[in-house]
């Protein structure tokens, strides 16, 4: 250990010294709360009902509306406090009709899904030869001369989401460059059996805007395979996706009032939008309804924290972050009085614990909150979820992070996540219940504890 870390951990061993640490004064509450978490039922039925009677959930969408409607009515019958639905401008993205065939050097169908985004084509289409590439620098190596007027195929393996979805991202743009029609991206995930993954795509201002799709991995392995093989690959692509005007949408917020420090505020949620495939159930309802539920049963245990104890569904995280964005600016000035914001947008699979960062934090005051991190954590190890560590957020948290809010990820095993992800596969029966209600247990004592305990997490 460096000596400038043994300073900073100091002030939170003398905390320790000075009373009782988190993990004693909140183990009978915490096991109240894993119990009823473990046992609970009305969690589930909540997925049920997102999963199969609304679905999917893109912005704009009328399932997202009925979703939004049907979560507020919710959190009124159970009696949350404060239920609001804030309004949010969203973007309007439609799929329409697409298909892609492979017309030369045989006719067959590819499975695809447009990239959420993406310009539609003609309506006759585009019809062009297709170049493949494993890597923005084979594209460069190419040149506009052997690009020009093709269709660009990124063939890229799975290297992890962070790195390999940045061809999902700028791969349209980087083709556009150098003159391609339309680009054909690998679906970005470790599996597949013949699912295309959809996803957010974005256009550079310097480049024209050029349809931009995701294939599955065994067409995007064939088309390669043909194109290394001397063989000229000719496909077709039609798209009638289009870019609406902005649609309305909410936020949806219910709460626990603080008995003491209701001005204090701890936030927990998921985002209530989804892809327009599948049901969208690890991405999101799952971390929707955990963070719900486990604001609801402190408050069905008769647990009051000191402070106010907040549950929000975010929208439009998918393409847009527009929720988040907007419920800063509805925060307003309150966003200094937010102790933390946790969010769950990694899927239900067996949770392992939670990642903490503070921008701009002083190694004295991050340590000092994740010494306090790791005593809640030892009320979680019985349930596998103690691990608390350095680094962790999310996407639709960013906006309050980046005033200085404790941003808290959950995290979990990860193991098969991003099979689904973003497909059609991401519906209901992906999930384990007993690996939610894990989930639901970690948020419930994390929430609770973070709302009651006698300092701020970074006080």
């Amino acid at each position: 250990m460096k000596r400038r870390d043994f300073i900073a951990l100091a002030p939170a061993s003398a905390l320790a010294q000075t009373r009782p640490a988190l993990s004693e004064a909140y183990r009978e509450t915490a096991a109240k709360l894993i119990g009823a978490a473990l046992a609970d039922q009305g969690g589930w039925r909540k997925m049920m009902h997102l999963c199969d009677r609304i679905g999917h959930r893109l912005a704009g969408s009328t399932g997202l509306e009925r979703a939004v409607e049907w979560c507020a009515a919710e959190m009124k019958r159970e009696g949350l406090a404060n239920v609001q639905t804030p309004l949010v401008k969203v973007p309007h993205w439609v799929r329409g009709k697409e298909s892609a065939t492979m017309l030369e050097p045989l006719a067959s169908p590819i499975a695809m899904l447009g990239l959420g985004g993406s310009v539609g084509t003609p309506p006759e289409g585009i019809t062009a030869e297709v170049v493949a590439v494993s890597s923005f620098d084979e594209l460069e190596q190419l040149g506009a001369d052997k690009v020009r007027g093709k269709i660009v195929l990124y063939d890229v393996p799975w290297q992890g989401y962070g790195r390999t979805v940045a061809y999902r991202g700028q791969g349209a743009s980087r083709a556009a460059k150098l003159g391609a029609l339309a680009a054909l991206v690998r679906s970005v995930t470790p599996v597949s059996l013949r699912s295309p993954h959809t996803g957010a795509m974005n256009y550079a201002g310097d480049a024209p805007r050029i349809p931009a799709v995701a294939v599955s991995v065994e067409d995007s392995l064939r088309i390669h395979r043909l194109c290394e093989s001397g063989q000229t690959v000719r496909v077709r692509l039609t798209m009638e996706a289009q870019m609406l005007p902005d649609a309305d949408s909410a936020n949806v917020i219910g709460e626990i009032p603080g008995r003491e420090k209701p001005e204090e505020i701890v936030v927990m949620g998921g985002h209530i939008d989804s892809w327009d495939v599948g049901q969208g159930a690890q991405d999101d309802a799952s971390g929707c309804v955990a963070c719900w539920q486990a604001v609801l049963l402190a408050k069905q245990l008769g647990l009051k924290p000191r402070r106010t104890l907040r549950v929000c569904l975010w929208t439009n995280e998918e393409n847009g972050l527009r929720g988040g964005a907007a419920y800063r600016q509805w925060a307003g000035a309150t966003v200094k009085n937010h102790v933390a914001a946790v969010e769950m947008d990694g899927g239900a699979e067996r949770p392992v614990g939670f990642g903490l960062s503070i921008g701009g934090a002083s190694e004295e005051v991050m340590a000092r909150a994740l010494a306090r991190m790791q005593q809640i954590g030892e009320l979680l190890n019985g349930v596998g979820a103690g691990s608390m560590t350095a680094g962790g957020g999310g996407a639709d948290i960013g906006a309050l992070m980046r005033d200085g809010v404790p941003g808290i990820g959950h995290r979990t095993v990860g193991q098969r996540y991003f099979e689904w992800h973003h497909s059609e596969a991401d519906t209901l029966d992906k999930i384990d219940p007993q690996e939610f209600r894990l989930s639901v247990a970690a948020l419930a004592v994390l929430g609770f504890v973070l709302a009651d305990m006698p300092e701020r997490l970074a006080g």
